[in-house]
């Protein structure tokens, strides 16, 4: 049996069967009244893990970060439902011990599965010693004194989902472009020496028509995809603090000596 002090180990885990077969995670754990020890865990099954599934922790062990239930993956998912999982009473225990303890061969270890009722849970009884309850069992020479303890952990749960979606939008741009065209002017020049043999090789009266192609420059848009930037969902975890509170009970222990001045005292 591998029932450890802190419920937190349990936790989160992975339960599997003997034979290595994933049952579900670890949701709960329930401690026990009398001994404050973790005593029973539920194991989250099911599609999505909606359903709970309650497994005793007598007989399990740990393997590397699996703790390994003695029972196969069908028999946990079977067990009786519990309609009211905030805690366990005595009808509900003695039906979950019946369910399991079919399942339990003759060579298997049966401690923690014995059905006794809720004051033997955790106690044995002994002869009578030089002190004893004279209202109920026999103790030895003291009484002990216990008290309630908060046993706080932690669970995932799903708080919220972020979705990182690309689309396309169009918008207008603008951008100053230079463009070039090309006007026509009229250059005179004088006759002279140079140029007096081309003025004089024509006619003397003559009609004449020169023509000159003019250009422009007009500008043409094409777009090109380029990659600007990388994005990418990322999380952090930020650690608050909250105030757990919740009811305990502890025991108190008073003297009632009627021997001398029958003062009770605290």
């Amino acid at each position: 049996m591998t029932n450890a002090v802190n419920p937190d180990v349990y936790i989160g885990r992975n339960a599997v069967d003997p034979q290595g077969n994933k049952i579900g995670s670890v949701g709960q754990v329930y401690l026990d009244d009398q001994t404050g020890q973790p005593d029973w865990i539920t194991v989250n099954t099911g599609l999505f893990g909606m359903k709970e599934n309650f497994a005793p922790l007598a007989g399990s062990s740990f393997n590397g970060d699996d703790l390994v239930l003695p029972f196969d993956k069908d028999v946990v998912k079977d067990s009786p439902d519990i309609t009211d999982s905030s805690h366990l009473d005595t009808d509900e225990q003695q039906s979950l011990y019946a369910y399991y303890q079919r399942y339990l061969g003759d060579d298997r270890d049966r401690a923690g599965y014995d059905q006794t009722t809720t004051a033997d849970v955790g106690r044995r009884r002994t002869g009578r010693g030089k002190g004893y309850d004279t209202s109920g069992p026999n103790t030895d020479d003291a009484m002990t004194r216990s008290e309630e303890q908060l046993q706080v952990g932690t669970e995932k749960v799903e708080a919220g989902r972020a979705r990182l979606r690309k689309y396309v939008v169009t918008e207008q741009q603008s951008v100053q472009v230079p463009v070039s065209r090309e006007e026509v002017r009229v250059e005179r020049e004088p006759i002279t020496d140079a140029n007096r043999g081309d003025a004089l090789s024509g006619a003397d009266i003559t009609e004449e028509e020169l023509e000159v192609v003019l250009t422009e420059e007009r500008p043409v848009v094409t777009t090109e995809a380029v990659p600007v930037e990388r994005v990418r969902l990322g999380t952090e975890t930020v650690t608050d603090r909250e105030t757990v509170t919740g009811e305990v009970r502890k025991e108190q222990v008073e003297l009632d000596d009627d021997t001398t001045t029958g003062a009770r005292n605290r």
